[in-house]
């Protein structure tokens, strides 16, 4: 009976528009931080803007959670929102992150493993905002969803590999006569990682949505 009368009440809608005000700040932070990756002068430029980004971020996941205590029907299960929400801003709080330890230890150049997994973070967010925009109409998308977060997954695994990869270039680069440059650069690629993660996170939570809702 209580599922009859949820379905006859009409739904909160902002919460899409939120979720894609959100994944739009996530494109931008991570085009902001591939921008650092290419290092050069504007380095503290593009860290200023992930900084910039991720407090936007803050502010729409506190209109998130704020909206589910306040609305009566919301259009998927409260917990679910709650951490749909948290793991988008999980993602761009990492991006914040990688760009304090640049800030912090004052990088300005960048091995090329390391601009690569940036590129991949950059597919990942525009993936992920293709996503939240399909998940208004649930039902209608639900092949497109699972194909991106099989495709966000893809990008996670391919991640590692280039991990692994720089690190090992890195160790071979420093070991005999800079290992503080080693012990720096492995910071920042963990940093990386930790990124991609977040994202393959985001996409684990969309696809349990899916499931429950189709």
């Amino acid at each position: 009976m209580l599922s009859w009368f949820q379905a006859m009440m009409p739904k909160e809608h902002k919460f899409f528009d939120l979720f894609e005000a959100h994944a739009e700040t996530l494109v931008s932070g991570a085009r902001a931080l591939r921008g650092v990756l290419k290092g050069g002068d504007g380095v503290l430029e593009d860290c200023a803007k992930v900084m910039a980004f991720e407090h936007e971020a803050d502010l729409i996941t506190r209109d998130v959670l704020l909206a589910v205590r306040r609305t009566f029907i919301t259009p998927f299960d409260r917990g679910d929102i709650k951490d749909l929400i948290t793991s988008l801003d999980d993602a761009i709080d990492q991006m914040q992150k990688t760009a304090k330890v640049i800030m912090l230890f004052e990088l300005r150049d960048f091995e090329a493993p390391m601009q690569e997994m940036a590129d991949i973070i950059v597919q990942a967010a525009e993936l992920t905002r293709e996503a939240v925009g399909l998940m208004g109409k649930m039902r209608q998308n639900a092949h497109r969803l699972n194909q991106i977060t099989e495709q966000i997954t893809h990008i996670e695994d391919k991640s590692d590999t280039i991990y692994d990869q720089g690190r090992k270039a890195l160790f071979a680069a420093h070991r005999h006569d800079d290992p503080m440059a080693f012990i720096v650069g492995v910071d920042v690629y963990s940093h990386l990682e930790k990124v991609l993660d977040r994202f393959e996170d985001v996409a684990n939570r969309i696809s349990g949505i899916v499931i429950e809702q189709v």
